[in-house]
């Protein structure tokens, strides 16, 4: 039987400040919750165009680092709270698309206050986890707050993060014992990814000045509709970038799937059991075309791709593959507009009532593995924050022999868990 298991996990810690010495109900989703996932999948575009740059086989989760980054958001005040919400694309709640348009191309406005979006965050947290313990599919979501023991947290932000995203403080000593709290919260991140994300922060992150470490951890694992058969895997050429080839491991079936294309790029939507879930395929026509095809991918231009899908029989193709990435994200997310919230500038009050909080690192870690058995898939992310110290009649083929895109989305939301590209399936 074929499965697809996805592990996604985030980190956000936050560190010291410089003034420092030494089973949930199914619920409806609302106007809120879409506007949140709209903006959750803006920025996860606008990531992907700072990620691609660094070449090779990538894979992260934009859900996971949306999630840990909103924990931070729900402290964040002032300036710092203005720059978070236009990187994360949090628009004001109330407002919503016109009628035939998709909230994904909704324009961003003022910012969203932390509790509404902590509000709309718990609803798509308790909703996912609610229909992934339905049994079509395993899906779960996990929060947790790490605090330095004795350290005075408002009672406000902390009741908030628990509430809404099931985030419970828990203490532990930064300032005399870093090393046993980061080897407890790895192996909580160890234990929430299924082994697949290990060692996420790694030595020399935490240290005496930091005082919160905020995480996020997502899980899935699904059977696909259409499973492909492995006796009919071969070894087959795939053709890389630079025009080169390897050869692959290619998976193919002919059966029924939503597919789509136009004269630059033809779309393949794999859907899971329960049909709720779903892996997009973005593969350009050209065999070099992945940097075109990373360059057009914008909200809106996604939002058209998707909105051309239609079923139908296709002869698929595609090859099993494997892949870990990892990122240290703070000048990313500083090259995007978050600035203050790295420096001595940051305004996290709404944590501790004083400006004494500051991000001082933000690590992604994500796993992927494509077979014939299904996909498994982790990823992690750490942020630190620190003590401020200063053609019509015929089937299609759709033959994936050279780099694509790939993203797995949550249909009921539109919000897109993983997203990932493929350059090379044997590296």
């Amino acid at each position: 039987m074929m499965t697809h298991e996805i592990t996604s996990w985030m980190t956000v810690l936050a560190v010291a400040c410089g003034s420092c010495a030494g089973s949930a109900k199914r619920v409806n989703l609302s106007e809120d919750v879409t506007q949140v996932a709209a903006g959750n999948n803006r920025f996860a575009l606008q990531l992907y165009q700072k990620l691609q740059s660094e070449g090779g086989n990538l894979f992260f989760s934009p859900y996971s680092i949306s999630t840990a980054l909103a924990m931070v958001y729900a402290g964040a005040r002032g300036e710092t709270r203005e720059q978070m919400a236009k990187v994360l694309s949090l628009a004001t709640a109330g407002e919503s698309p016109s009628p035939g348009s998709s909230a994904a191309t909704l324009p961003p406005g003022k910012p969203i206050t932390p509790e509404q979006v902590a509000q709309a965050f718990g609803k798509i947290i308790k909703d996912l986890n609610a229909r992934g313990a339905g049994g079509k599919y395993e899906l779960r979501t996990a929060n947790a707050l790490w605090g330095q023991k004795d350290y005075k947290f408002l009672p406000d932000f902390v009741t908030l993060v628990e509430r809404e995203y099931g985030g419970k403080l828990q203490q532990v000593d930064f300032v005399k014992a870093a090393e046993q709290a980061r080897q407890t919260i790895n192996t909580w991140v160890d234990k929430q990814t299924n082994g697949k994300i290990k060692d996420l922060i790694g030595p020399g992150v935490l240290d005496a000045m930091t005082r919160l470490v905020l995480t996020n951890a997502i899980y899935f694992k699904g059977n696909w509709i259409n499973q492909f058969e492995k006796d009919r895997t071969q070894d087959e050429p795939f053709t890389l970038a630079n025009a080169t080839t390897v050869q692959a491991p290619m998976m193919n079936q002919k059966a029924r799937f939503g597919y789509a294309e136009t004269d630059a790029l033809q779309t393949l939507e794999m859907p899971y059991a329960g049909e709720e879930l779903t892996m997009v395929v973005l593969l350009p026509k050209k065999t070099d075309g992945i940097a075109e095809l990373g360059k057009d991918l914008t909200a809106d231009n996604l939002v058209k791709w998707l909105q051309q899908i239609r079923q139908r029989e296709v002869i698929v193709t595609v090859p099993k593959f494997k892949m870990t990435s990892k990122f240290s994200l703070g000048q990313v997310l500083q090259s995007m507009g978050m600035t203050d919230a790295f420096s001595d500038k940051a305004d996290f009050s709404g944590m501790t009532g004083n400006r004494d909080l500051f991000l001082s690192a933000v690590i992604h870690q994500a796993y992927v593995d494509v077979n014939e058995e299904g996909t498994e898939a982790a990823a992690a992310t750490g942020a630190v924050m620190s003590v401020t110290s200063i053609g019509p009649g015929q089937t299609p083929i759709f033959r994936a022999d050279h780099p694509f895109l790939f993203l797995i989305r949550d249909k009921k939301t539109d919000s897109i868990l993983f997203l990932g590209r493929v350059m090379n399936p044997k590296s």
